[in-house]
């Protein structure tokens, strides 16, 4: 009797097996896939990209992507599970039309569904018959840093298995075309304080200037305000020194323009530009290097603010700026950001509301949803923005004229980062600016930052070597930032003593 249940048990234990293997590859074939991400792009660009429409003829599906492979057993069917409880879910209780599809296109969201190992079990060998020598240059950075900076494939390969016409990875051809209408013979005469528009000579682009009045305020935060930080503190009574700023971050449109007439290829600034700047002329400086890429990542130019650059690149172009106009333009210190962030006000933000109200952070945000309508009439942020940069005139500006100052794209300034840089100077003081430290101070948050790090008090500072993780040139490019989108500048302008004292 025992053999006979030993036997029907074993009969029936195989049986199971069977039928979950046959579930398991059921539910692996692309049709299974497709019958829950039902957003027909998912499909359509799927079959437009290399690994179906390609010239081997090999179609790669999507279990070979987006799962570790077969052979780490235990991890592929755990993530199986684990994704496939979560689609279901989503399918049976979420609206598709709901869902952000560019955002999920985003490398951010991309590095959660997509396993390194997955693309090198199929791509063995890095160096294939054929391949170009910026790809074995790309390559062999790879093999040398892929795990001492977790470095992923589909950080240079993101169309690999979803087709983006947008997206481009290589070194950039051809200069986009700035069409700003007639080109300016000379630069605007500003002969009050207020208000101008900047014609850049020789290009079709301006500039529109604020008039910002000095005046005294109080810099930082205190340790008793929400989402504080020790970095902000102590506060200090600062004045500031009367100038203009530009009322938007310097767009693609004039940040291509400056590129076209001073572009070079393999060639770096002569540091005697920066020690003889009043005595150069305009057509010395060396500009930036073609990027790999496209540098609005498809997101569109224009009059959306330039991004990736360096802060090495945002001082070159203030310096051309200034020999093309004959003024000094430069980038604003921390403590003239700050002013005018604030706009005369003294509060975390410019407009109504605390950071509180706003913010996603916090246990309460799990059942109650933070507010919107204020801020998004003020921001681009992560509520608003559809993780891109937006055309500066999507919001209000601020009480002294200015738009998104601390939204869109974070912005460089003049000063070095150090955390303590408060502490240094007396509780007092008159236009500060640190210069001891190895990274740069950048303030205002960007397209997807949470509303706790848009206050006028927030600062942050550059990452250089992690943005540059994934840059395989040696050395690495000084003009663009491989790793950091959310990143741009505005420039002010220092006026004549002439001006301040009509």
């Amino acid at each position: 009797m025992k053999k006979y249940i030993f036997l029907l048990g074993l009969i029936i234990g195989i049986a199971f097996c069977i039928a979950l293997f046959q579930a398991s590859n059921h539910y692996s074939t692309d049709e299974s896939c497709m019958s829950c991400h039902v957003h027909p792009h998912a499909e359509r660009t799927w079959k437009q990209s290399m690994h179906v429409n390609n010239g081997s003829g090999v179609t790669t599906h999507c279990i070979d992507c987006h799962l570790p492979p077969k052979h780490q057993t235990l991890n592929h069917y755990a993530a199986k599970a684990k994704l496939g409880l979560k689609d279901i879910w989503g399918y049976l209780t979420k609206d598709s039309a709901d869902f952000q599809w560019d955002l999920k296109s985003e490398l951010e969201h991309a590095t959660k569904y997509i396993p390194n190992e997955s693309c090198t079990e199929c791509h063995r060998n890095l160096f294939p018959a054929g391949v170009s020598d910026d790809a074995i240059t790309a390559h062999l950075y790879y093999e040398e840093n892929v795990e001492k900076l977790d470095l992923q494939c589909i950080s240079c390969h993101l169309d690999a298995g979803h087709h983006n016409p947008n997206y481009v990875h290589g070194k950039m051809k051809t200069t986009p075309i700035v069409s700003n209408g007639p080109t300016y013979d000379s630069a605007t005469v500003v002969t009050r304080f207020e208000n101008y528009v900047e014609h850049v000579p020789g290009t079709g682009v301006s500039i529109k200037m604020i008039a910002i009045p000095g005046g005294t305020f109080r810099m930082g935060s205190n340790p008793k305000d929400a989402f504080h930080k020790e970095d902000e503190s102590p506060v200090r009574e600062v004045t500031v020194s009367p100038f203009f700023m530009a009322e938007t971050e310097i767009t693609w449109d004039t940040y291509w323009a400056f590129f076209g007439q001073t572009s070079s290829e393999g060639r770096t600034l002569p540091e005697v530009i920066y020690a003889n700047n009043a005595k150069m002329d305009v057509d010395a400086i060396s500009g930036p290097t073609p990027p790999f890429g496209a540098p609005d990542q498809g997101w569109g130019g224009g009059s959306r603010p330039a991004i990736t650059m360096t802060h090495y690149a945002a001082e070159v172009f203030c310096m051309w700026l200034s020999l093309k106009t004959g003024k000094k333009y430069r980038l604003p210190t921390e403590a003239e950001w700050e002013y005018a962030a604030r706009g005369g006000t003294d509060a975390p933000y410019y407009f109504e509301g605390e950071p509180s109200d706003y913010s996603d952070e916090g246990f309460i945000r799990k059942f109650i949803s933070a507010k919107t309508d204020i801020i998004s009439d003020n921001v681009i942020y992560a509520k608003n923005s559809n993780n891109k940069t937006q055309e500066p005139d999507k919001v209000k500006a601020n009480p002294f004229g200015l738009k998104n100052m601390l939204g869109n794209v974070m912005e460089y300034t003049a000063d070095r980062y150090a955390p303590d840089a408060y502490s240094k100077t007396s509780a007092s003081v008159t236009n500060p600016i640190n210069t001891e430290g190895e990274e740069w101070v950048i303030r205002g948050g960007f397209y997807s930052s949470d509303a706790s790090d848009l206050r006028c008090a927030a600062r942050a500072h550059t990452d250089n070597e992690a943005w540059l993780k994934t840059d395989p040139q040696q050395p690495k490019s000084i003009w663009w930032y491989s790793d950091i989108k959310g990143i741009g500048f505005r420039v002010i302008c220092e006026p004549d003593a002439s001006l301040l004292n009509q």
